[in-house]
């Protein structure tokens, strides 16, 4: 079977910690958030070329025992219809597997645990739970409670799993931070991950300047009240 792929990194230490991964990145995204860095996968993937994956699967056999883990992201590689087939095949190459998700799709998230297709899901949560200021973030309609109920599975499930919010000044505060770590209580992992002003799907905010350091490790132990694990990415 073919698959809709249009990027892959042969291999990182960023995507998933500890593990030296490949990443395959599928088109398409249901939102559309000002501060995405992957516009060309959101807005236009019919562009891009398509990344064969024969080629892939040949790379993970010449490089088996090296590459141990596969991260799917995209855009929003829920909305790909061939999603768990791809998992599937992966599978097959003795690859841990971690997903990237908006959770707007539980159903999906619920599927990929139940059938152990993943071995790890990461759950980007755009801005507090309110429908208003979470529009604003992902730049469309949304329904709230799909996101509720994605963060409501994966707190329920034995999978490993990480939640993470990229703090975007006028976008994300303090406030933002606990009301957010407060809706995700108990979570085992909730990462704070820096803006980046630069390639941004709004061209405006690569005007904006970060958070200081300081300011994340301030968000970061507000957090910490709340959940089992904050930490901080990309400072």
């Amino acid at each position: 079977m073919e698959y809709a792929i249009k990027g892959f990194n042969p291999s990182t230490f960023i995507d998933w910690e500890g593990k030296l991964s490949s990443v395959i990145y599928l088109p398409g995204c249901n939102f559309r958030c000002p501060f995405c860095h992957s516009s060309s996968l959101v807005t236009e993937p019919q562009e891009l070329p398509d990344v064969p994956f024969d080629h892939i699967v040949k790379f993970f056999s010449e490089k088996k025992g090296w590459i141990e883990a596969v991260v799917i992201g995209g855009g929003e590689p829920t909305l790909n219809k061939n999603l768990c087939p791809l998992l599937t095949e992966l599978k097959k190459n003795e690859l841990l597997v971690k997903v990237d998700t908006n959770g707007s799709n539980p159903d999906v998230i619920r599927d990929l645990i139940d059938y152990n297709l993943a071995d790890y899901i990461a759950m980007d949560i755009k801005a507090p739970l309110e429908q208003s200021r979470y529009e604003k973030a992902v730049g469309t309609a949304v329904d709230i409670m799909s996101i509720r109920e994605s963060i409501a599975i994966l707190l329920a499930s034995k999978i490993d799993y990480e939640f993470r919010t990229t703090v975007v000044p006028s976008f994300i505060n303090r406030e933002d931070i606990l009301n957010i770590a407060e809706s995700i209580g108990g979570a085992k992992r909730y990462v704070l991950q820096q803006f980046e002003a630069k390639e941004t799907l709004d061209k405006d905010l690569s005007q904006i300047k970060p958070y200081s350091i300081g300011e994340l490790k301030i968000m970061s132990k507000l957090a910490g009240e709340h959940v089992k694990n904050c930490f901080l990415r990309g400072i």
